[in-house]
């Protein structure tokens, strides 16, 4: 079993509170707008990390992740990327990574709105933690840890904390 902490639109701010959400996860993923280099190296520095950049990263951000990224966690194929839209509505630059990879898991971030569904039409859980850092429309910060065990994705958690 494989435990996950996931978040997303960071944007260069990271809550200690997150972190500690984190301490029982085996790898961290980072769904974009990560906002700078000290926050990859500071989630590095604590867990092994995934992360592909937002549409805010700048280049340094960006030399270091992807804007997709396409991986197997156990036996789930996942597909990450900063932005995917809303479950059902997809963005045009996803879909075709939909079409070809057939996931189980799309995580996407940006719209800062926390959104867990499954997509009875591509047969995949849809995934998007909100926001966890302190700039942006979203109230309530928000990030999320669940388990991949070979093919089940289970016992998602979520964390919601107000912005400081």
């Amino acid at each position: 079993m494989t435990k996950i902490g996931l978040l997303s639109d960071t944007h260069g701010h990271i809550d200690e509170r997150i972190l500690n959400f984190f301490d029982t996860v085996d790898e961290i993923w980072h769904a974009g707008d990560v906002g700078s280099v000290s926050i990859l190296d500071k989630i590095s520095n604590l867990k092994p990390l995934k992360a592909v950049y937002g549409n805010i990263d700048a280049q340094d951000v960006q030399l270091r992740t992807k804007e997709t990224l396409v991986f197997y966690c156990e036996e789930v194929k996942v597909i990450m990327t900063h932005i995917a839209k809303y479950h059902g509505t997809y963005s045009r630059k996803l879909m075709p990574f939909l079409l070809k990879e057939k996931p189980q898991l799309v995580i996407g971030g940006h719209s800062h709105i926390l959104q867990i569904k499954y997509d009875r039409i591509y047969n995949f859980l849809f995934v998007n933690p909100g926001a966890s850092g302190n700039y942006g429309i979203h109230k309530i910060k928000t990030a999320c840890r669940f388990d991949i065990e070979k093919d089940k994705i289970q016992n998602m958690e979520i964390l919601e904390l107000t912005k400081t």
